[in-house]
């Protein structure tokens, strides 16, 4: 790795001890000059003359480099032995590459970091100019990718990982390159207890390094963090709650006590401050937050959450699933790998086969909350689903289609309760004992089932089988992007692979109309359909029975303007993950923080409302 290192320094120049994160804004300003906040179309301008330069020297540093890079690889007549790299002399090869290009890469780098130096904290220095200042407690729930897992094992397989990340940093990708038997051996949980596997402990790492970032340069809650900091907000009056996503929340409480010290952090950050906290969740954090509220009332009484949460921001939540768990645990796929080459899947499949990306897959049970909730009632029938849309050629409800069904392997085309079924029937025993007995998938229709429900553990992740927290004075804000085309269904064939267990795999040859790569793309978020973000906020939680005490919803859509030009879409991204990154919506979360959530506004910019309505779930008669 030093030789990387290396590289990095001679072309971008030297970098501080932490190289994710640009400096302050005040190392570049001289004592008494003024601030000027400078806005994002100007910010764009300044910065679009060199995006095209950047974008060529990038393309032809990184082909020179994996011209290469793959020469060795073809010498060593092993493309998959990435052990290679450690050989290759990175301080030589830069002696090959024109003077000019390296000047360039220097040049655009040092433009980037001043670029970066305005952006980073604009949202937070502009509300702080208006008068916002931290006044509640902020405590963050993270989603399953913005969590690093460390490992804390002192048996002679672990010792070689202590206290390295082995999800969400390079020590992943290392291991997982050097050494991926001892690195799945790791991530996987026991597939009957569903904890530690004998001899392994891997703990969700804590505190703001937890969530900032995923990777170095690769940035998650680390602008959200900036622009907090900039109101005021340090680490006495904001928190992570971080978790293992790995695990069902039953046994997040089990192993860790994690809804036990996420009460008693709440607790203490409203008796240190005198201000209800502010609880901002995203993606699947969004429903970890529902299970603890669920779990809350249960511990200690309806009232709880009233007296002590003031608003939730619920961020891109997947409350009724993401689609694309679906074929990650049944064929160990999913749009991004779908849309591979042929040489990449060769790769892949080499590196990281199938059936052994559905073992990983199905070895984490908390992935599994991510399986569609609703049924056909929320996502269609064989003819109809309520996000069906004008032009379209053939309806959403049919989530598993076949384009040869003559077997039991290939089926009719299949509903998602049909899906479920089937995924259920083609899993191995330990698999379906363990999603029987800590999910439910269904719809409650009555208050009365509602309420029985408020006493089932494995109903307290399905905001349309549980409630809302008895809480008249809550806030609920839904902040989403809308406008990425995301999967809604899929086309698969029969895979009759010899080398493979997995029985039917996606049918990458398709490609026609709505139809990529055997993946049918419909509205979201790039990663969770917009029915899933959507429907609960949209009218779910204004149905009285899942909202008894008239708790106040707010939606705001924001739709996706990437600029073409950066790589994670710019300051309008409405991209699940990146969204974090997103202007306005650092602006409506440092609002609610503030105490001004009162003067936000609802913002509809797609048809979810009427998709709501043709959801078959009423009021009670």
């Amino acid at each position: 790795m030093a030789t990387f290192n290396t590289l990095r320094r001679r072309v971008l120049g030297d970098s501080s001890s932490e190289p994710s994160r640009a400096p302050s804004p005040n190392t570049a300003i001289r004592d008494g000059e003024p601030v000027t906040l400078v806005s994002t179309s100007k910010l764009n301008k300044l910065t679009r003359k060199r995006s095209r330069r950047r974008q060529w020297l990038i393309f032809g540093l990184g082909g020179f480099l994996g011209i290469v890079v793959a020469a060795f690889f073809a010498q060593q007549q092993n493309v998959i032995n990435l052990e290679g790299l450690m050989d290759i002399n990175l301080d030589t090869l830069l002696d090959a590459i024109p003077a000019g290009i390296v000047n360039d890469a220097k040049d655009i780098t040092r433009h980037e970091r001043e670029t970066v130096n305005y952006d980073s904290f604009t949202v937070g220095l502009h509300l702080q100019s208006q008068g916002v200042k931290a006044r509640h407690p902020v405590v963050m729930i993270p989603g399953v990718i913005s969590t690093g897992l460390e490992s804390w094992g002192t048996e002679e397989g672990s010792r070689q990982y202590f206290r390295k990340r082995l999800w969400g940093s390079w020590s992943m990708m290392r291991a997982l390159v050097l050494d991926k038997a001892s690195w799945k051996r790791h991530i996987m949980l026991d597939k009957l207890t569903g904890l530690d596997p004998p001899g392994i402990k891997l703990r969700a790492a804590q505190g703001f390094d937890a969530a900032d970032f995923f990777i170095t340069g690769y940035w998650i809650w680390s602008k959200i963090l900036e622009n907090l900091a900039t109101l005021g907000y340090d680490p006495t009056n904001a928190f992570t709650a971080a978790y293992d996503w790995r695990l069902s929340c039953e046994k997040l409480e089990l192993r860790d006590s994690y809804f036990t010290r996420l009460k008693a952090h709440i607790e203490l950050a409203k008796k240190m401050s005198g201000e209800k906290v502010v609880l901002v969740s995203h993606s699947m954090g969004s429903q970890v937050l529902f299970y603890f509220f669920n779990w809350v009332e249960a511990d200690s009484g309806p009232g709880w959450v009233d007296d002590y949460v003031d608003s939730w921001i619920n961020v891109s939540g997947s409350m009724l699933g993401a689609l694309k768990g679906y074929p990650a645990v049944l064929s160990g796929e999913m749009k991004d790998t779908a849309q591979l080459n042929a040489f990449a899947v060769y790769g892949l499949e080499k590196f990281l086969a199938k059936h052994e990306r559905v073992e990983i897959f199905r070895a984490m049970p908390g992935a599994s909350s991510m399986l569609p909730i609703g049924g056909n009632v929320v996502w269609g029938n064989n003819t109809f689903a309520p996000d069906d849309r004008s032009n379209q050629t053939v309806s959403y409800g049919t989530f598993i289609n076949f384009k040869e069904s003559n077997s039991t392997r290939s089926p009719a085309n299949l509903t998602v309760d049909e899906s479920h079924a089937y995924l259920m029937k083609n899993s191995d025993t330990w698999y379906q004992d363990q999603v029987r007995s800590t999910y439910s998938y269904g719809v409650a229709h009555s208050k009365a089932e509602v309420e029985r429900n408020t006493k089932d553990r494995r109903k307290w992740m399905n905001p349309l089988e549980t409630r809302l927290p008895l809480a008249p004075h809550l806030n609920i804000y839904c902040f989403y992007g809308v406008g990425k085309p995301t999967e809604r269904s899929y086309w698969y064939r029969e895979d009759r692979d010899p080398s493979t267990s997995v029985n039917v795999t996606i049918d990458t040859s398709l490609t026609v109309g709505d139809i990529d790569h055997g993946v049918i793309l419909g509205e979201g978020d790039g990663t969770v359909p917009l029915m899933s973000t959507g429907y609960m906020c949209a009218k779910g939680w204004r149905i009285k029975r899942y909202n008894p005490a008239g708790v106040k919803i707010k939606v705001y859509e924001m739709p996706h303007e990437p600029d073409r030009f950066s790589p994670r879409g710019g300051p309008n991204t409405g991209d699940h993950v990146d969204i974090l990154g997103r202007a306005s919506l650092n602006d409506l979360i440092l609002r609610v923080a503030g105490g001004k959530g009162d003067h936000i506004d609802e913002n509809y910019v797609t048809n979810i409302r009427e998709y709501a309505e043709k959801v078959k779930i009423f009021e009670d008669s």
